[in-house]
């Protein structure tokens, strides 16, 4: 039995990174071995143990064999004979395919320290295409590391457009998309993944209500950047810089998606996108198995974040139904995710990226004044029902008022 520390791990090391997390490897060793020697197997489609004292994972040395289509058709072989050699090259990237042994000596048959070095996205071997889940790790890797460098590989890029135009991205299930999706919204430069997705074609088939907005243009006096899916692409940086929420980037990302169905005929003005776009993200949110909060924000924000920016010439009473319709009064901490995405789209422009967002303090200001009228001076009057939500209601339109100056 001969045991190895492999992967990420290794790679983090390599680049100067913060390690958290070992993986390790063992060959020459059974499952029997493991178990007898106080490991806890966990794993099902192959053998992964947790080590009985750390709970770190250890996976016997396996080779896949490709049997089907998708990322579920594989024969796996985890005899004592695999060797490290041949368990790293089934691995997606070179610089995932490097490990240390006992002696911390680095072992490196596929190049990747080299890669780390060039700051290349390199896959392994040809095996690279049986696996369709990879053109999304893939994507997510470069969203981690754009700020270090990295690119994605010429002929990798290759590979991944030649699984794509196979139907091999058409294979993967939603619940694996969107938990890559998630991953990549918590990376540094999320706006990466879904760049490299759309450079192989993948975005087209994965995200197609994204894809769409690539190409449709925006009123130059209001988007200098015209393309309306740079511009979506330019929110998620902006958000980015105003909060690490995933919930936040998402809702980011996808509150204009309905100016991706705008006919021909109306561009570059999109009337009533706002409802077309909460409508898509219904959509791609069932599609995708996305999370209820996820869902909940990002249709408000799509929803209601053109009445955020024209916040100065709403009316009292528009202004407080504003506040009713995102629920900012039962929930403060997702109403200042809205105004942060809001903010995002504002910046999101050529030129627009460090202007001053006013509208969020004046909307907060609002909020707040009219969250400290309360109900019970007014039960203490006997009000119930109706007649108490309307009185409620006016108490706070003649506080919002008063911040207008009127």
């Amino acid at each position: 039995m001969e045991i190895y520390r492999v992967g990420g791990a290794v790679r983090d090391e390599l680049l100067g990174l913060p390690v958290s997390d070992h993986d390790w490897v063992v060959t020459g060793a059974t499952p029997e071995q493991m178990l007898a020697d106080g490991y806890r197997q966990v794993g099902k489609d192959f053998p992964v143990f947790l080590h009985p004292q750390t709970k770190e994972e250890y996976a016997l040395a396996r080779t896949e064999r490709k049997t089907a289509p998708g990322y579920h058709g594989f024969d796996v072989d985890a005899a004592p004979e695999v060797t490290l050699e041949q368990d790293l090259a089934r691995r997606d990237l070179t610089i995932n395919a490097m490990a240390r042994d006992g002696a911390e000596q680095l072992i490196d048959p596929y190049g990747g320290q080299v890669d780390l070095e060039q700051r290349l996205l390199r896959h392994v071997s040809p095996a690279f295409v049986e696996d369709p889940l990879r053109i999304l790790r893939v994507a997510r890797f470069a969203a981690r590391f754009y700020g270090l460098g990295f690119r994605v590989a010429d002929e990798t890029q290759v590979l991944m457009r030649q699984m794509v135009q196979a139907g091999e991205a058409e294979t993967l299930v939603a619940e694996r998309v969107w938990v890559e999706c998630q991953r990549a919204l918590c990376e540094d430069y999320p706006g990466q993944f879904f760049t490299v997705l759309r450079d192989c074609g993948a975005l087209a088939v994965i995200f197609p209500e994204l894809d769409r907005l690539f190409g449709v243009p925006q009123p130059a006096e209001h988007h200098p950047e015209i393309d309306t899916g740079v511009h979506s692409l330019m929110v998620l940086d902006q958000a980015v810089r105003l909060g690490s929420d995933a919930q936040l980037r998402f809702a980011a990302l996808v509150h204009d998606l309905g100016k991706g169905e705008t006919p021909e005929s109306e561009w570059p003005r999109h009337i009533a996108h706002e409802q077309r776009s909460a409508c898509l993200i219904e959509q791609l949110c069932r599609r995708l198995r996305v999370p209820k909060d996820y869902r909940e924000l990002a249709v408000l924000v799509a929803r209601f974040h053109t009445h955020c920016h024209r916040a100065f010439d709403l009316k009292p009473a528009t202004l407080l139904k504003m506040l009713e319709s995102v629920d900012a009064f039962r929930r403060p901490q997702r109403f200042e995710l809205f105004l942060l995405a809001c903010e995002a789209d504002a910046r999101g422009r050529l030129n627009f990226e460090n202007i001053a967002y006013d509208q969020a303090e004046y909307i907060r200001q609002a909020w707040e004044l009219a969250a400290a009228v309360t109900t019970a001076p007014l039960l203490e009057q006997g009000l119930q029902g109706q007649a108490l939500a309307e009185q409620l209601r006016q108490l706070r339109i003649t506080e919002i008022a008063v911040l207008r100056g009127q």
